[in-house]
């Protein structure tokens, strides 16, 4: 049986957070380890995400190629998976000319089979810049609950979605310009044409997660639509069609193309340039994508309708092990608001392990989990310290004072045998676990074979029975240490280097296989030292301190510069007056300006005023405001505006100043 394990490409547009690794690449680097240790045939790949306007965006913010941001993030992407010791058999990227490649291979056979079909769209061009605006490169007020800085798609204050170009007052990113709509056209997928093939084929994933499952079938009982998979962009896969070359494929379409580029790289730099075909055109090799949650539909159902439309036959996923959310001390994780744990800057402060046992412990498998950083440190200490380190350290420290570091298979009595059984039944869970992707079950499992060995320790006394009876205390410690060896092997997918540090302290091979667990042999006690180290109460606290502190900084109000002094005489130049506003009507063909008709006491006035998004026609009747009245008169969609009325902004829009009592004309001063 072969295996290819994958997990979800990590986006070249920012660093990794602890929420990235539980969910999709420290299950999948468990599972690849158990593998290996049973001798499965077995590659795991991964590779970064590339391409999207994020991206674009940030070069064009940053005045450089978007490559240099690809490789920016890759490399720090890199380095916080080295710091955590997650390791692929191959880590590509989809800015690669095999990955170009392929996806134009995968475009072509399915738009040769008629999936694929062009469609004529609505879609924002700024005329300044003179490009169509994807969706994240237009940010205007949202549509559904009026939020300032939505983007094109969708509002990160309420979570809607929404097509583009309902977007209220949209601003185009990279010149601050209105932009318009104009026609435009777009090649799209026609999932529905696989409903059959779909529903055939997941109806025969039972093993599969609940909700992975049933949120397929569900959608496919709704009716599949159409999807987009073209933008008007500069930065991805050109699309291979000559009436498109100005587009290029949608990042959600090529970029899990780049599982199979990734392999194609791997077996040429291994020198074995067909070796990848022997994975991915074997239709038995279980293709095993770990994701999170929110990839469920890409994995489970426009990727597998884009493998079934290639020439080539392609495994199809086996297993799509989605996990939930990790949350961060009861808030939601906020890349945007800093609110969330780097990896590469946590793993130069604590040891990468620790997090690999914490984020295993709190695996949110089956609901979203949260990290805590003191129950961070209580695992780390109450468990690791106090449970395994303390069973290691009097074992040896035991074996070091009374037999000279030696510590021999012995025949041993009933009670003893008692315990290895239990143990090797308890092995046998684990590794069926393991299978199962439970790893959370499996560090309380793994951690309570250190507890039994820690309380037989206790009840066989043998810092009393070394008196009067070696042979009782060697029976305890030969159990003991034969615990420890099977506890260094179940551990091993979990904490590898310190299960390596552990079985070189009782000069045992390294990890090579399950079996190793069940094989007895003579133990040396070798350059003993702590196996784990407490974390400090101060480290916790500066860590708390640190996580508050760069959330503030990113949740400062970014306020406008205050303007340069203006003398008394200029402002004294401005006459500001009462106004009640008497008639208030939307101004043909726009989304944000009213055409109010005004009493000034002395005489009424007509003006322009751009609020129509902040207020109602209706709301605004009747109420007095603060204008501006010796303001030049400006023609304004065919009206003379004739005046100004002051209103504040922020991010939550326009706020007219309404002012409470005084009669229309009073002078403001």
């Amino acid at each position: 049986m072969k295996y290819i394990v994958t997990s979800a490409l990590p986006y070249a547009n920012g660093k990794l957070h602890v929420g990235h690794v539980a969910g999709a690449y420290l299950p999948a680097d468990i599972f690849v380890r158990y593998l290996r240790l049973q001798n499965e045939d077995v590659i795991y790949i991964c590779g970064t995400d590339e391409h999207g306007t994020p991206i674009s965006i940030s070069a064009d913010k940053e005045g450089v190629q978007a490559i240099e941001i690809v490789k920016r993030y890759h490399d720090s992407i890199k380095e916080a998976f080295d710091g955590i010791g997650i390791e692929f058999d191959n880590f590509s990227g989809t800015a690669r000319e095999e990955h170009y490649q392929l996806s134009r291979q995968f475009f072509s056979s399915l738009y040769n089979k008629g999936h694929i079909q062009p469609k004529t769209t609505l879609q924002f061009y700024c005329e300044h810049d003179k490009r169509y605006l994807p969706d994240r490169y237009v940010e205007g007020i949202c549509p559904k609950c009026g939020s300032e800085g939505a983007r094109g798609d969708q509002c990160d204050k309420c979570g809607q979605t929404y097509e583009t170009t309902s977007l209220k007052n949209p601003r185009c990113k990279i010149c601050g310009n209105e932009p318009v709509i104009r026609e435009t056209k777009h090649w799209f997928l026609h999932l529905a044409r696989f409903t059959d093939q779909l529903k055939e084929w997941i109806s025969h994933k039972s093993y599969w997660k609940e909700n992975v499952r049933n949120f397929m079938l569900n959608l496919l009982e709704q009716g599949l639509i159409e999807r987009s998979i073209t933008r008007d962009l500069s930065w991805g896969v050109p699309v291979p069609l000559p009436e498109a070359e100005d587009k290029v494929l949608y990042v959600w379409f090529d970029a899990p193309i780049g599982y199979v580029s990734s392999t194609v790289e791997w077996a040429k730099r291994i020198g074995q340039p067909e070796r990848w075909k022997d994975y991915w055109l074997d239709p038995d090799t279980k293709l095993i994508h770990f994701i999170g949650k929110d990839n469920i539909i890409f994995h489970a159902l426009i990727w597998p309708a884009m493998l079934m439309g290639q020439d080539i036959k392609y495994c199809l996923p086996h297993d799509i092990p989605a996990n939930e959310f990790m949350n961060l001390e009861g808030e939601k994780i906020s890349t945007s608001r800093n609110w969330a744990i780097w990896v590469d800057e946590f793993t130069k402060r604590f040891d990468g392990e620790y997090l690999r046992y914490y984020l295993a412990t709190n695996a949110p498998e089956r609901q979203d989990a949260d990290f805590s950083f003191k129950d961070f440190q209580l695992k780390i200490n109450g468990e690791l310290n106090n449970v395994l380190g303390n069973l290691a350290n009097r074992v040896f420290a035991f074996a070091n004072k009374h037999f000279e570091g030696q510590i021999s298979a012995v025949d041993c009595d009933e009670e003893c045998k008692a315990i290895l059984d239990e143990a090797d039944k308890s092995l046998e869970e684990i590794s069926a676990s393991y299978r199962d992707y439970q790893v959370k079950r499996n560090t309380r499992a793994i951690m309570d074979l250190a507890r039994l060995g820690n309380r037989f320790f206790d009840e066989r006394k043998p810092w009393h029975a070394i008196k009067a009876d070696r042979k009782h205390v060697q029976e305890t410690l030969w159990v003991c240490a034969s615990l420890l060896n099977k506890i260094s092997i179940a551990f091993y997918p979990i904490m590898p280097k310190h299960m390596q540090k552990l079985r070189a302290m009782m000069s045992l091979a390294p990890v090579h296989s399950w079996e190793d667990a069940f094989t007895s042999t003579q133990i040396t006690v070798n350059n003993v030292s702590p196996l784990f180290c407490k974390i400090e109460d101060a480290a916790i606290e500066m860590e708390l301190a640190r996580l508050h502190n760069m959330a503030k900084e990113t949740d400062k109000t970014d306020y406008l510069p205050v303007k340069p002094d203006i003398t008394y005489e200029d402002f004294s130049a401005m006459d500001l007056r009462l106004a009640k506003v008497l008639e208030a009507t939307p101004v043909p063909k726009t989304d944000k300006l009213l055409h109010l008709k005004v009493d000034l006491g002395f005489e009424t006035r007509e003006l322009v005023a751009g609020i129509a998004q902040s207020y109602k026609a209706e709301d605004i009747i009747g109420k007095t405001v603060v204008m501006l009245v010796n303001l030049q008169a400006r023609k304004i969609r065919g009206i003379v505006s004739n005046g100004m009325i002051l209103a504040a902004h922020d991010e939550l829009g326009l706020h007219v100043v309404l002012p409470d009592g005084g009669s229309p004309g009073s002078p403001v001063q």
